[in-house]
Formats: C-alpha cells, structure tokens, sequence
C-alpha cells in the first residue's frame, strides 16, 4: 500500500506536570483544510466502525482515548494500523475503503475531515467500492 493511502503523523506534544496538551490545525499538522470534525465513542466489545470509503473527502483519525485498529483497504492491499496514542493521527487519503475496530474499553476516535458531510461522497457497500476503483485506473 503506497504511503499516500495512509500514514501516521506525529502531532506536537506539549509536555506540561499540569497534563500534556497537543493540538492540530488545518494546513499546519494535517494537509487539508478541516470541514467538519466528529467523534466515535461506547462502542460495544466486538463491535465495528467505518466499512466505507470516500470519494472525495479526506479524514484525520486520532485515538483521543484508550485505542482500537483501523484496516486501510485500497481494493488490492491491505494495512492495518493501531492507533493509541493522542499526539499521532492517521491520514486517509481519498478512494480508500476503511474498517476501524478492536476498540477498547472506553475509547474515543476523533475524525478530521476534509468535507463537510455530504451522503453522495460516501462508498458503503464493498462490491461498489470495487467497481468505483476499477473505474479509477487509467
């Protein structure tokens, strides 16, 4: 899976005895303008999120709190990245179809997104998610 389809970032960590502070701001620690920004959380053991790709919308995923997994699917390749840590995020790129589970007891994701939510950009079924892709190559 290319770089481009997924990577972790580090975010700036600011240490402090009080408690540790990191923040992020579009154009700065993420490549996009921030549209929209929401958060999934008391999800139930065994339980999944995602299962959905976006057209044109790009996302910024952090584990804000307590952890879980997400699986970036490009159609061919498959990469699976933990995510527990508050000061690193993921970049999704645009075309990618993701699946977030194995959450923890107590774990928040927040998402950064690159659009405001607009159903039409959504890919939720994984047979039309192939087909898109394959409409996508030259």
């Amino acid at each position: 899976m290319k770089e481009t389809e997924g990577r972790i970032f580090e975010l700036p960590k600011i240490i402090d005895p009080r408690g540790n502070l990191t923040v992020v701001e579009g154009q700065k620690n993420v490549p996009f303008d921030i549209a929209r920004v929401y958060w999934v959380y008391d999800v139930p053991s065994g339980e999944w999120r995602g299962s959905h790709a976006h057209k044109q919308c790009r996302e910024f995923i952090v584990a804000v709190g307590g952890s879980f997994s997400v699986t970036l699917d490009n159609g061919k390749e498959k990469q699976t990245y933990l995510l527990n840590h508050p000061y690193q995020g993921l970049l999704v790129e645009t075309g990618i179809w993701r699946t977030l589970e194995d959450f923890s007891s107590g774990a928040v994701c927040l998402v950064l997104a690159s659009e405001p939510f607009d159903e039409e950009d959504y890919i939720r079924e994984y047979d039309d998610y192939v087909e898109y892709m394959k409409q996508q190559q030259p």
